[in-house]
């Protein structure tokens, strides 16, 4: 049985700390580096449901995508959401590690993972790790689909590919153009327009979209050599969540190797927190009649 800081050590060659962003807070946040850990979950956000889903599992070690404090905190009292979290762990010998905008990166990272979810390959990554000389890391990842699909379709695939959430799959653009080629970026990705322009891709999914950046990249759709371009708004927790299965194996297969036969799960646990969707009926027109 392996102690927390080995395991630890081979997260962090998965994931380096140093590959993460200035303003990024991963690492471990709780646990004892002597510690045994013969159990292990993974999840996406290191929320109570989660962390009682941990302490059921039996678990000695969570390891999440977001972090738990990322902007810091001076407290960790019980009586805060966070801090009842940081209790709950430490009562129950669970350690917490997050591999967060270092996982994003990585090759094979969250992108990857959101690709083979959608059956899509991978030719390259949208933004290029500068430090990695052989162009297989940096942020989203620029991929093809083996046969066309009409963003309907493409669209469709998505929301039955990705886990259930309560917002779908929210389209921009027209939903019978062709799709051969599409970037993909877990989590918020409206910041990657200007990549995503660049990439000559027929589509873009990703998570987070908000008005203003899709309304102006929309009205400039018409004016670039590579448009119509659509856009995809998955929900922000659905396009990470493949990213536990992919890490989960990456675990497995370095326990089978250093014979530690750990136990690696992947938290069901659905953490998003839109709980529900009413549909718009026709018409569409504000204060229109029904």
């Amino acid at each position: 049985m392996p102690r927390l800081s080995e395991v630890i050590a081979a997260l962090e060659n998965l994931w380096p700390a140093e590959r993460a962003e200035s303003w990024d807070a991963v690492g471990t946040v709780v646990g004892d580096p002597d510690q045994p850990v013969s159990r292990v979950l993974f999840a996406v956000d290191p929320v109570r449901d989660v962390v009682d889903e941990a302490v059921k599992l039996g678990a000695d070690l969570l390891v999440t995508h977001h972090p738990l404090y990322l902007r810091g905190t001076t407290t960790v009292a019980a009586s805060t959401f966070k801090g009842r979290v940081v209790h709950t762990l430490i009562k129950h010998d669970i350690a917490l590690h997050v591999a967060h905008t270092n996982a994003d990166t990585a090759d094979p990272g969250v992108s990857d993972a959101l690709a083979a979810a959608l059956d899509l390959r991978v030719t390259g990554p949208l933004v290029p790790d500068a430090g990695d000389p052989e162009g297989r890391r940096g942020l989203g990842r620029i991929c093809a689909l083996d046969h066309p699909l009409t963003v309907r379709e493409f669209a469709a695939r998505a929301a039955e590919r990705l886990p259930a959430t309560a917002q779908g799959i929210r389209v921009a653009g027209d939903p019978e153009a062709l799709v051969r080629t599409v970037a993909v970026s877990g989590g918020s990705g409206d910041s990657l327009f200007d990549h995503v322009r660049a990439a000559g891709v027929d589509a873009f999914l990703t998570a987070d979209l908000r008005h203003h950046p899709v309304s102006e990249f929309a009205a400039d759709r018409g004016h670039g050599p590579h448009s119509p371009l659509a856009l995809l708004d998955a929900a922000h927790w659905a396009t990470e969540w493949p990213w536990c299965e992919l890490a989960a194996s990456q675990l497995d297969e370095i326990s089978d190797r250093n014979g530690w036969d750990l136990r690696v799960h992947v938290s069901r646990t659905v953490t998003d927190p839109w709980t529900a969707h009413a549909a718009s009926t026709p018409p569409s027109t504000p204060g229109a009649p029904n």
